[in-house]
């Protein structure tokens, strides 16, 4: 039996489209992107010929970082909106036969991190 792991298929001609959260759309004119800012340019990105998304780090986090400090990597950093706001832009990703990427890296921890 073979233990090789095969990566899956679509990532062989995937054509990513990198997204600082923070610095993309923002929809609730506090100055900052969030998620709904995303999902409003999925139509744009798809149309360009991405098809995955790689998302920079939106993880809670003190920002000390650019946002790879994460306190927390199973709560979305608030000023992104919800959990369910990046659930929702999964599910948008998807109608459109995109991938979502979420950049983690797991050795990036805020001193606040209970990991830390």
């Amino acid at each position: 039996m073979s233990t090789e792991r095969k990566q899956p298929e679509w990532l062989d001609n995937a054509v990513f489209y990198e997204i600082y959260p923070q610095s993309f759309r923002d929809t609730n004119a506090d100055g900052i992107g969030d998620f709904n800012g995303i999902i409003e340019k999925l139509d744009y990105i798809k149309e360009l010929g991405c098809t995955a998304l790689w998302l920079n780090p939106c993880f809670l986090s003190p920002f000390g970082d650019a946002g790879y400090d994460v306190e927390d990597y199973y709560t979305v950093a608030p000023r992104y909106g919800t959990n369910e706001d990046l659930v929702h832009l999964f599910e948008e990703a998807h109608k459109r036969q995109m991938h979502v990427l979420l950049d983690l890296v797991p050795g990036h921890t805020a001193v606040t991190c209970k990991w830390f």
